[in-house]
């Protein structure tokens, strides 16, 4: 079972469209080692175990994960039947369940997958790291004592404890890349629109939102994102289809790419850990062995001070409507018991914001957009090299809330996103590859950001970086 579970997604496809494992045994040995390890880690928070082997045990969708298990985020990617609380006490309290699939699990389900569980993610996805009140943390493979990131941090637990090959996740504000850098793995936010988050919405969070999954290989999230993307009907974000599969690019070196380097947040609001700096500048040097043009420069826009308050303003305001959101469709209010206190005073902000105010958040978080993003488009730039975040794994027990002082893990989580942010607003696409690790060891996730629409580079570079500096013989310790 441990050699099984060192294997990514692509390969156990393999040996099952080889006949050599069936759908079922390979769910048998997801839920094994779930049943193993979770009750360390607290990674899933609704086993779907039983649904899994009917699943299993029936005619699978003939797609290129054909039973593969994997995991969803307990937000925003519902399935049809099944739990979805988003971290909070109230929607757990009522046992909350939903009708149908979103988009992407739709297009995961057709691909093959056979979801196994739910992860667990901090209340509405709204903080760095994976600790909410109603679940309790969720704890990192590599030091059981620090945090997994959030907001994607149960599905990116679930993958470094080699539970299941990659789970499904979702980014805001660093949501994939910062539990990838703090796990040891893959995680890339696609371009805006490459990915539906449709039915239920258009955009979420005014488009700072994508999702995708988590994984272990490079190729195991390029092959994901060929099944899952393209717009659906009503989709307001359109991008052209790639010229050829994104798995093709993974095996293909990039062409000499043009490259700036940055290893200081540049607004000064966190201080780099000399690791993370290290990490940067170790990729730096790497790039340029393999023939690279580097540059110690980046978006002078990136130095904007307003973007911070503007996307505040614009994360609250949608905390507001995801209250009317769940109101509307459980039929409760949602009252102060049934939250966290930073969740509380993050609704009170939205109700005390005009609309006029969010509508010019909004555009001053597009005029930014447009202004970063003129590095690539104008200056030709092709890729941004950054630390994913400024610190090591965190430890647990820094992102509490309390009625005086509600706000205290807000504050707190602007010193971790400097660097995953602000390509929430510009729409890019951007991944954070496990290239560094502390003596430890603890992970140290380095960035790459291209330019909007250019996963094409990106996989193309982090393959042939996962071939110069492999990384899959790494595992925590005690998850064999």
């Amino acid at each position: 079972m441990s050699e099984l579970f060192d294997l990514d997604a692509i390969a156990q496809a393999e040996l099952v469209k080889r006949g050599e494992l069936s759908p079922l045994e390979l769910v048998d040995a997801a839920i094994a080692r779930i049943e193993k390890y979770d009750p360390s880690i607290n990674a899933v928070i609704h086993p779907l175990f039983d649904k899994a082997r009917k699943t299993a045990s029936e005619p699978i969708s003939d797609g290129p994960f054909s039973g593969v298990p994997t995991l969803l985020k307990d937000l925003g990617a519902h399935s049809a039947g099944d739990p979805m609380h988003e971290g909070m006490r109230m929607l757990r309290e009522i046992g909350w369940t939903e009708k149908e699939d979103t988009n992407l699990v739709a297009r995961l389900r057709r691909a093959g997958f056979v979801f196994v569980g739910r992860t667990n993610t901090p209340e509405l996805g709204l903080l760095p790291t994976t600790e909410p009140n109603s679940y309790g943390p969720s704890r990192n493979p590599w030091d059981t004592s620090r945090s997994t990131g959030g907001s994607s941090g149960g599905s990116a637990a679930a993958v470094a404890a080699r539970m299941v090959s990659l789970a499904q996740a979702s980014d805001g504000g660093g949501s994939i890349r910062a539990p990838a850098s703090e796990c040891g793995l893959v995680g890339l936010k696609p371009t805006r629109g490459r990915n539906s988050v449709g039915p239920d919405y258009a955009e979420v969070w005014g488009g700072l939102l994508a999702e995708h999954v988590i994984t272990r290989s490079v190729r195991d999230s390029a092959a994901v994102l060929d099944a899952t993307h393209g717009p659906m009907p009503g989709d307001p974000y359109f991008l052209p289809a790639p010229t050829r599969p994104f798995l093709e690019e993974v095996d293909s070196d990039p062409r000499r790419l043009r490259i700036g380097v940055l290893d200081r947040d540049p607004n000064g609001t966190a201080e780099v850990h000399p690791e993370c700096r290290a990490a940067v500048q170790s990729a730096a040097e790497l790039l340029e062995e393999l023939g690279h043009e580097i540059h110690e420069q980046h978006p002078p826009a990136l130095t904007d001070p307003d973007m911070v308050a503007d996307f505040i303003v614009v994360y609250s305001a949608h905390v507001g409507l995801a209250f009317a959101d769940i109101e509307q469709k459980t039929g409760r209010l949602v009252d102060e018991s049934g939250c966290e206190p930073a969740t509380w005073a993050l609704a009170e902000m939205a109700r005390g914001t005009a609309a006029a105010q969010y509508l010019m958040a909004l555009q001053h978080l597009q005029s930014y957009a447009r202004r970063v993003r003129a590095w690539w488009e104008v200056d030709g730039f092709d890729i941004l090299v950054t630390p994913t975040i400024p610190e090591p794994p965190l430890s647990l027990g820094q992102f509490g809330s309390t009625p005086d002082n509600p706000l205290a893990p807000v504050f707190r989580s602007a010193s971790v996103v400097p660097f995953v942010a602000p390509f929430n607003v510009t729409g890019q696409p951007a991944v954070s590859l496990p290239l560094h690790w502390t003596d430890d060891p603890l992970p140290i996730g380095v960035q790459f950001v291209a330019g909007f629409g250019g996963e094409d580079v990106i996989f193309s570079l982090a393959g042939q970086l996962e071939r110069a500096r492999p990384w899959e013989h790494r595992r925590p310790a005690g998850f064999d």
